[in-house]
C-alpha cells in the first residue's frame, strides 16, 4: 500500500503540474481582447489604455507573464480580475457563488443519487419487467436530453404558462425580508427550476450505472451462496447486492467533484443562477483570464485529490483488490 499511495502521489502530483500549464496557455489563444475587457467600452486615450494594460501585466511577454503565474500561484495568489476591475480572483471565488453553487449542485447530486440507486436497484431485481422497460427508457431520454434545453423548456412551461416558478435570478429583487424563513422560502423557490433541472439529468446516468452493477453482481458466486443460505429476497438485495454495486459510485463521486464547485454552466446561465457556472460563462465572453485559471486551476486540485482519495477507499472497501 506505501509504494502505490506514492505512485500514485507522484502521479497526482504530475497531473497537476500539466493541467496547471495547459490552463495557462489555454485561455491566450482562446479568441477574444482582454484589453478591451480591462477598459471597457469608455473612449480613453491611449496613454491612459496603455496605463492599464500595463497594471494588468498584459504588455509582458508570454513566458514572463507565466513565470508571475506560477510564483503567485505557489503564494496562493489566483491573480486579480478583468472585468471586475482589478478585484481578487479568491474573494470573487470564494463568496456568494460559490455558496450558490453548492446548494444547487449538492442537492440535485445528492437527490438524484439516491433516487438512481434505489431505483436502479429495484429494475435490476425485476429485469425485463414492465417497471424495468418504463425506467430505462425514462433514464436513457433524461440522459440524453441536451440540459439547456431541458431548462428552457421548464422555464416555458412552468414559468412563463404556468407561472408558478421563478424565470431567473437566485432571490427576488428588492425583496424585504422579515427573516430568514422568509429569504430561505424565496431562495429555494427561486431554485426550484435549475434544481429540477439537474436532478432529471443526472437520474438517468446514476440509474443506468447501478442497473448495470447490479446485474453483475447477480453473477457472481456469493449471489448464489446468500440464496442458498435461505436469506429473504430484500436481505439479498440490499445487504448483499445494492452494498456491493455501490463500490463503482465511490469513482463516480470522485468525478461529481467537478460540478460541486464549477456548477452546471448552462444551468446556471439559463436559469441565470448566481454561481460559478455563471461566473465561467461570464469570464469566457469577458476573455477574463484571471478568473478562468483560478477556477480551473482550483477545480483541477479538487479532481485529482479525490480520485486519489477514491483509489485510496476502495482498497479498504473491497478486499479483493490488492495493489
Amino acid at each position: 500500500m506505501r509504494d502505490y499511495l506514492i505512485k500514485r502521489g507522484v502521479s497526482a502530483l504530475v497531473t497537476l503540474a500539466l493541467a496547471i500549464i495547459l490552463t495557462f496557455f489555454l485561455f491566450r489563444i482562446m479568441p477574444g481582447d482582454p484589453t478591451r475587457t480591462v477598459v471597457g467600452d469608455f473612449r480613453v486615450t491611449p496613454e491612459v489604455r496603455q496605463m492599464l494594460i500595463h497594471q494588468f501585466g498584459l504588455d509582458q511577454p508570454i513566458w514572463v507573464q507565466f513565470v508571475l503565474y506560477i510564483q503567485n500561484l505557489l503564494t496562493g495568489n489566483l491573480g486579480v480580475s478583468f472585468q471586475y476591475r482589478g478585484t481578487p480572483v479568491t474573494s470573487i471565488i470564494f463568496g456568494r457563488r460559490l455558496f450558490n453553487t453548492f446548494i444547487l449542485m449538492g442537492s440535485s447530486i445528492g437527490v438524484a443519487l439516491v433516487i438512481g440507486i434505489i431505483v436502479g436497484t429495484v429494475a435490476a431485481w425485476k429485469r425485463e419487467s414492465k417497471f424495468d422497460i418504463l425506467t430505462v427508457i425514462f433514464s436513457l431520454v433524461t440522459y440524453s436530453m441536451p440540459v439547456f434545453w431541458l431548462g428552457m423548456l421548464i422555464i416555458l412551461v412552468f414559468g412563463y404558462y404556468l407561472n408558478s416558478i421563478p424565470i431567473a435570478g437566485t432571490i427576488t429583487v428588492g425583496m424585504t425580508y422579515s427573516n430568514v424563513f422568509e429569504y430561505a422560502a424565496d431562495y429555494l423557490h427561486h431554485m426550484t427550476g435549475p434544481f429540477v433541472t439537474l436532478t432529471l439529468s443526472f437520474i438517468g446516468f446514476y440509474f443506468l450505472i447501478m442497473r448495470d452493477s447490479i446485474l453483475d453482481v447477480f453473477t457472481e458466486d456469493y449471489m448464489l451462496t446468500a440464496k442458498a443460505k435461505g436469506l429473504s429476497d430484500r436481505k439479498i438485495l440490499f445487504r448483499h447486492a445494492m452494498r456491493n454495486a455501490t463500490l463503482p459510485m465511490v469513482s463516480l463521486m470522485a468525478v461529481e467533484v467537478t460540478y460541486l464547485f464549477g456548477g452546471a454552466t448552462m444551468t446556471e446561465t439559463v436559469f441565470s443562477w448566481y454561481g460559478i457556472g455563471r461566473l465561467i460563462y461570464e469570464a469566457v465572453v469577458m476573455a477574463d483570464f484571471p478568473v478562468l485559471q483560478g477556477i480551473f486551476v482550483i477545480m483541477s486540485v479538487l479532481v485529482i485529490s479525490a480520485n486519489f482519495c477514491a483509489d485510496i477507499a476502495y482498497a479498504f472497501l473491497d478486499p479483493r483488490i490488492r495493489y
